[in-house]
């Protein structure tokens, strides 16, 4: 492994409706993935508690201060001595509603960056599927990176952000060498779009895309459509984990070249080409 190498490791979980069983697995993860030689384990969105039905996972949503998921990982990347993007927790915010909001932990235990989802998935699907997070969730207010992670500069989004590109164009103006998708798509949604856009968004940013995804059954009813990947700048992918779930979760690993960046960024130089669209008159 050459100095520009790092390994990583993603954990594609089927995440159900006891935070404690969800801990036990993310923090087992922690452990085998740092055994294995990962630098950082990323987890997807959800990942401490999946549940359709809110009355009933209302009673496990708690304030970040006093997350038992969120301390477990904590501890346990600190005993791994590992980083941990934890795609995401439900969270209570300000008012009645909730947060979906990502971490990202060092192998100290301390939380490096949080960020909150920005783009409520409000959608009434062909199948039948009707969601509508904004009725429990607030949408977050900021686009967030952190710096001086084993990656690099990482930029955080969640899921349903990977539909609104100016998101992504922001990343790539930051010069993100990598940015998280955590995710919980849907088996139609991910079935027509997924791969398309995680290409997409790795070749406009020119950036490596991690994205832990949930998959399988889950307790609540609802099926995710899995396929956890890593793709490179160019859009080639480096790891695609199929659609298989497991409650304790299923591990891979992926070797990221930091020198891809820069022979990508000198051959197909966008980012440094970028202008800004003149607006047409009305």
């Amino acid at each position: 492994m050459s100095a520009d190498t790092r390994r990583i490791a993603l954990l594609q979980m089927t995440t159900g409706i006891d935070p404690a069983a969800n801990a036990a697995a993310m923090a087992q993860a922690a452990e085998l993935a740092a055994a294995e030689g990962a630098v950082m384990l990323f987890t997807p969105e959800m990942s401490g508690l999946l549940d359709r039905d809110r009355a009933r996972g209302s009673r496990h949503v708690v304030a970040e201060a006093d997350s038992p998921v969120l301390a477990e990982v904590r501890n346990a990347a600190a005993k791994a001595g590992i980083w941990v993007h934890i795609g995401s927790l439900a969270v209570k915010a300000e008012g009645t509603r909730w947060a979906n909001r990502a971490f990202v932990i060092t192998p100290a235990g301390e939380i490096a960056a949080r960020y909150d989802k920005i783009h409520m998935f409000d959608v009434d699907l062909a199948t039948g599927e009707t969601w509508r997070e904004s009725a429990a969730y607030q949408p977050g207010e900021a686009v967030v990176t952190v710096e001086d992670t084993p990656l690099g500069r990482l930029g955080l989004t969640i899921c349903y952000d990977i539909r609104f590109p100016a998101l992504f164009e922001e990343l790539g103006r930051r010069c993100c060498n990598a940015i998280a998708i955590p995710a919980a798509f849907t088996v139609p949604t991910g079935r027509a779009h997924w791969h398309l856009m995680q290409r997409a968004r790795a070749v406009e940013a020119s950036a490596f895309v991690v994205s832990a995804a949930q998959a399988g059954r889950h307790e609540d009813g609802r099926e995710t459509y899995g396929h956890s990947l890593v793709v490179d700048p160019w859009g080639e992918v480096l790891l695609d984990m199929g659609s298989e779930g497991a409650r304790e979760g299923v591990l891979g690993f992926a070797e990221i070249d930091l020198a891809r960046l820069g022979e990508v960024r000198a051959q197909v130089p966008s980012l440094a080409n970028r202008r800004a669209i003149p607006r047409s008159n009305p």
